[in-house]
């Protein structure tokens, strides 16, 4: 009896989990059974494409459908818009200020192929704008540091990364792969390089710019718009250039220019909306004012885009940009360097310091702007902007006999005093210099290089802005 009923108990065991074995198959079955049906009913929902476009993505359809959905639920823009974007490529050219929130956007909008290039690395003082960049990466090539970014927004998006400047020699080859371009670059050369490439590689390009607290916006070669050159055949003179290095920018102000910039690249890539082709937008930080102008059409005598073209692609290749706009590519600060004295007109940063160390009384001239003065500035200088020395050498004569007097009372020799001038890069001080000197001031010299060789020869404490 006790044999039988251990045999028995063996059994009933085997027979429960022989159960759960088979109830556990069967939970697993409903749950794949579940799964099918559900993606079955979500495929016959979308239009056809659509389950197609998310594996390319790779992506479950339901997942895109999820991301995407307040775009789709736009009836001007939809499923069909996302599609179109899925498929698209854009080129940013440029991870600063304006690329920054191009890049974002494009990559959490969802663009098929986001290309970015940028030569540079990321500085201290481009954190207030460049927002795609952080703390960590500073010293760090720029485009390495938006690619991460943008591959953190959305994973699901190709991201290529291109360390170099873009140049002549290589832009053809790199244009040539998408289907728009985004200008985001900050100097002259580029512009008429870019648009120039684009025109030739039939691309349209989306352009922006933004300076000091004005910016504006255009969309050339799409649609019948013009190219750069049509507006502008001759490059303005480098006098009439600015630049953020020399004139500041408020910080939220390419956010906005860049965010628009995406609007319209993302517009041309769909065919959705109507770009600001044939048209500029302007707009005033200061007020929020936004002023649309309209622009010429395409110039049929412009060398480039015009009805008998005459620039080839071999010219690009060949074509100076530097010397053509007297804008350098990839310099940080756009202002040329003077050379308008003679050599016994100026003194290094160093002579001068000689001059502070041995306490010999002189005048220091700081012709900066006043709001650039109180940003930083030597404690014994005299602050007469440059646009107002004229107006005021009558008061620098006063001050300079003062100081000529008293040094010849403790000293009893030169009848005259020594008087120096300095400004942010050794320009602005040497036309001041040639102004003073033709007004009696025999004794004026520059100080050469002005605070940024002061910094870098003398006083690495002294902040640079």
């Amino acid at each position: 009896m006790e044999d039988g009923g251990g045999c028995g108990r063996g059994r009933t065991e085997a027979i429960m989990r022989e159960l759960e074995r088979l109830r556990a198959e069967r939970d697993e079955l409903d749950g794949r059974i579940r799964l099918l049906e559900s993606q079955l009913r979500v495929g016959a929902s979308l239009p056809l494409g659509v389950s197609a476009e998310a594996e390319t993505m790779g992506l479950p359809a339901a997942d895109m459908i999820g991301r995407y959905s307040r775009h789709h639920l736009l009836p001007d823009f939809g499923l069909e818009g996302q599609r179109k974007l899925s498929q698209s490529s854009i080129l940013v050219v440029g991870a600063g200020g304006l690329g920054s929130p191009v890049a974002m956007y494009l990559a959490a909008c969802g663009v098929g192929c986001l290309g970015i290039v940028d030569g540079k690395q990321v500085e201290f003082d481009n954190l207030h704008r460049q927002i795609i960049h952080i703390e960590a990466y500073v010293g760090q090539p720029k485009v390495k540091a938006a690619a991460a970014a943008c591959r953190v927004i959305n994973s699901s998006v190709k991201v290529l990364d291109y360390h170099i400047t873009l140049n002549p020699s290589n832009a053809l080859d790199i244009v040539r792969q998408y289907d728009v371009v985004v200008d985001a670059t900050d100097n002259l050369s580029s512009r008429y390089m870019i648009s120039d490439c684009c025109v030739l590689m039939n691309k349209p390009l989306i352009s922006g710019a933004a300076v000091g607290l004005e910016g504006q916006l255009t969309v050339y070669h799409h649609n019948g718009s013009p190219c750069y050159r049509c507006l502008d055949p001759n490059p303005p003179s480098s006098a009439a250039l600015q630049g953020c290095s020399d004139n500041g920018i408020l910080g939220i102000l390419p956010g906005v220019i860049g965010c628009l910039q995406a609007l319209e690249a993302i517009k041309v890539a769909t065919a959705v909306g109507e770009p600001l082709c044939g048209r500029m937008l302007l707009f005033d930080a200061l007020s929020s004012y936004v002023r649309i102008v309209k622009v010429y059409g395409s110039s049929p005598t412009c060398k480039v885009c015009g009805e008998n073209p005459v620039f080839t692609k071999d010219d690009f290749v060949k074509f100076d940009y530097e010397s053509f706009t007297q804008s350098p590519m990839s310099r940080k600060s756009t202002t040329p360097s003077l050379n308008l004295l003679p050599e016994n007109a100026r003194v290094s940063c160093r002579d001068y310091k000689r001059v502070v160390d041995s306490g010999r009384p002189h005048l220091l001239v700081d012709v900066r702007p006043s709001h650039h003065f109180r940003i930083a500035s030597m404690a014994h200088s005299i602050n007469i902007p440059l646009l107002l020395l004229e107006e005021k050498l009558p008061l620098l004569r006063d001050t300079a006999r003062e100081v000529a007097e008293s040094t010849s009372t403790r000293e009893n020799s030169r009848q005259h005093c020594p008087l120096y001038v300095i400004c942010r890069r050794g320009n602005d001080s040497q036309v001041a210099v040639q102004i003073l000197r033709e007004n009696g001031f025999l004794y004026a010299s520059d100080v050469a290089g002005g605070f940024e060789s002061w910094a870098r020869e003398v006083d690495p404490s002294f902040p640079l802005y």
